[in-house]
């Protein structure tokens, strides 16, 4: 290619800013079907993939008229020093198991939709996420996921399950561990770890917590609503009073972190950090502004009286501890 070495030996992410930023319009301009030395032939939104060594953020910047983001500055950090969780995407890799468990909760959930057409792979299954959500009040949504999770499981479970397996500080630890090494395809990498739960009038510390490090499904729908009405409260209700097994769930809307607490029943809804999460903007149904909490956790809270104020981000964390 005749241009290339106006660019060809220099890696773009380690020129300065300004270099940087010329570079990127250079590629962005280029044919697509000429990619430049070190940018891969598969297109995303910026027009290129992320093997490109330029950051998306750069990339980002430059279609929206932007500045790059000053040398140093970590790539979630905003201008206000605020960490922004979705400006780096996780990528992944799904396997065939992965892939099977996908298709597989894809198609119950289709079925308890109606037999709702859906495309295979994690898209199509948050597609399928965003369809329970419409026209269904809170309430509604998570009894749609509780008929998914219980078409999952055979006659009888439940109260076999209860008398079988009562709950212990082994019931505990092993569903956190099976959480784990069985659902890493829905949240993303996990770690078992230690965790304070009042058991037997005692205060106890049990391997019985899941550090999820940035869930996969948050990051992909990035709705609160989505979170609270669709993961975090059916499957909260679907341990606790189905399998007798407390759960509770803690998601970290900061940083897309979740704690995964098996042994500590939840506190109520409206008493829960998640109860004054305000929408993320780059969700596709967010009202405007962060004053107010995100208008599909509880779509009956006005009829409850209840405020609609977003709850201080210092006082969602004191919440979540």
């Amino acid at each position: 290619m005749s241009g290339a070495t106006a660019h060809s030996h220099i890696p773009l992410a380690a020129a300065p800013p300004s270099t940087t930023l010329r570079a990127c319009r250079i590629i962005r301009a280029l044919p697509h079907s000429v990619p430049g030395p070190d940018v891969a032939p598969s297109r995303t939104r910026c027009g290129f993939k992320s093997e490109c060594t330029l950051r998306a953020s750069v990339c980002s910047a430059t279609s929206s008229g932007r500045s790059p983001r000053p040398r140093g500055q970590s790539a979630r950090e905003q201008a206000d020093g605020a960490i922004d969780p979705f400006a780096i995407k996780e990528q992944y890799n799904d396997g065939p198991l992965d892939k099977f468990m996908i298709n597989y909760f894809s198609k119950r959930m289709s079925q308890n939709l109606g037999g709702l057409p859906y495309k295979e792979g994690f898209d199509g299954f948050v597609d399928l996420s965003k369809e329970m959500m419409r026209g269904r009040n809170s309430l509604q949504q998570q009894q749609t996921v509780a008929g998914v999770l219980e078409s999952l499981l055979p006659p009888n479970a439940p109260g076999t399950f209860r008398k079988w397996l009562p709950f212990s500080r082994w019931t505990a630890e092993a569903n956190a561990w099976i959480t784990k090494v069985g659902f890493a395809w829905l949240v993303g990498p996990m770690e078992v770890q230690a965790i304070e739960v009042q058991h037997g009038g005692t205060t106890q510390t049990w391997n019985s917590g899941v550090h999820i490090k940035k869930c996969r499904y948050m990051e992909q729908t990035a709705c609160a609503g989505i979170c609270t009405n669709l993961c975090k409260l059916p499957t909260q209700d679907f341990f606790t009073n189905t399998f007798g097994l407390p759960l509770t769930m803690n998601p970290n809307f900061e940083d897309l972190s979740c704690e995964m607490l098996f042994g500590v029943p939840p506190p109520p809804v409206e008493l829960d950090a998640v109860y004054g999460q305000p929408c993320y903007s780059v969700c596709e149904i967010a009202q405007e502004g962060r004053a107010r909490a995100c208008h599909r956790l509880d779509t009956e809270r006005s009829r409850k009286g209840l405020s609609d104020a977003a709850l201080p981000a210092a006082e969602a964390k004191n919440r979540r501890q």
